[in-house]
């Protein structure tokens, strides 16, 4: 049987979880992405997709997954559509859309971004699962081994609770909930043993009133792949701590 779901994750936070990234914490395998800070001359923000740069996360309790890909910071695609036949999950990512609908002009740069979308109904989270993303004329698969920790059930009402899932050794993709405008500043990141504390940045700010996932990618150190690893969140009105999801 074949299910779909869609889920628009907005330019505006797409595009400050990347920006986040490149400015407040390390990436992972130690390659620090760098900006040119100028227009690419394509204004496209598509790039080949490879299974070195394509990885997966598990997210809100397996009700939701990231899909990491590499290319310009300013640009992060959205997730379109997803849609499942058994466990393969076949992802269509676009181009986030600029506010007035113009083609967005792209930075140069080379930087992980996290495409958030809500797993199809029928999909279960503690198996393994096969996805197949698109992204304009490039399609590859990326695997993400099933957890048999999550309880949550796809399709089903999300909590709006934060949530984190690794999609390599050393990055996370960390998911918050809030107005689209108003995405988390990551001020500081400082790493334990056992977890990393992020730190936000407070400021009074002019908000919209909904609610949409916010996606910010994080760099750690490389941790034990069996060890429960925690991420402590200060700031913003995010207080509290976030369990990192393995797969």
């Amino acid at each position: 049987m074949i299910t779909s779901s869609r889920l628009a994750l907005s330019a505006a936070a797409a595009l400050a979880a990347a920006l986040l990234l490149a400015g407040c914490a390390s990436s992972p395998g130690e390659q620090s992405p760098t900006s040119s800070g100028t227009p690419d001359d394509s204004g496209a923000s598509t790039a080949p997709i490879s299974d070195d740069d394509l990885e997966a996360a598990w997210l809100d309790d397996g009700r939701m997954f990231a899909i990491v890909t590499w290319g310009s910071s300013t640009c992060v695609p959205v997730v379109e559509e997803a849609s499942a036949e058994g466990q393969r999950v076949a992802v269509t990512l676009v181009d986030a859309p600029s506010a007035d609908g113009a083609e967005q002009a792209c930075t140069s740069d080379l930087a992980p971004r996290a495409s958030i979308g809500a797993l199809p109904e029928g999909v279960d989270p503690t198996k393994d699962v096969e996805f197949t993303v698109t992204l304009a004329d490039f399609t590859d698969d990326v695997d993400l081994d099933g957890n048999a920790a999550l309880t949550g059930v796809p399709g089903q009402s999300t909590e709006f609770a934060p949530s984190a899932g690794w999609f390599d050794d050393e990055g996370i993709v960390l998911l918050t909930w809030g107005s689209s405008s108003c995405p988390p500043i990551v001020e500081g990141v400082e790493e334990a043993s056992g977890g990393t504390t992020v730190t936000f940045t407070t400021e009074d700010r002019v908000c919209t009133m909904d609610m949409a996932p916010r996606a910010t990618v994080l760099g750690v150190s490389e941790t034990d792949d069996d060890a429960d690893f925690t991420l402590t969140l200060v700031g913003d009105n995010l207080d509290g701590t976030v369990s990192v999801l393995r797969g």
